[in-house]
């Protein structure tokens, strides 16, 4: 079984989902999203497994919500997708993917459902 964290080392609910993973015996996939970011094409298999709409996967939070318009009206897919390849910061932490499902790991044991 693969196991990928999209994961932010800076991040304490990242780091508490991988602590997690590890004490299933699951060593993952990491991907640090900051340093190599998904591209546009991943992210949207990414919003297909997660089964959510695309800015429930964006960090509202950040200056870059803003910046990247995100916050006038309903931005469509398309546009929530290429904000967040632009502003990789804007991509919602932990997303765990594994046996074609994904979950964000908010709180850590969200992912435990898609690990059966």
């Amino acid at each position: 079984m693969t196991v990928r964290i999209y994961h932010n080392p800076r991040c304490s609910k990242s780091r508490q989902t991988l602590a997690l993973l590890r004490e299933q015996g699951i060593d993952p996939q990491i991907i640090e999203y900051l340093k190599t970011p998904p591209d546009a094409e991943a992210l949207r298999e990414l919003l297909q497994l997660l089964d959510i709409a695309p800015l429930d996967l964006v960090r509202r939070k950040e200056a870059e919500f803003q910046e990247s318009g995100l916050d006038q009206g309903e931005p469509d897919a398309e546009r929530v997708v290429e904000a967040i390849v632009r502003f990789p910061k804007l991509m919602e932490r932990p997303v765990v993917v594994s046996n074609g499902r994904a979950a964000i790991g908010r709180p850590p044991e969200a992912v435990l459902d898609i690990l059966n």
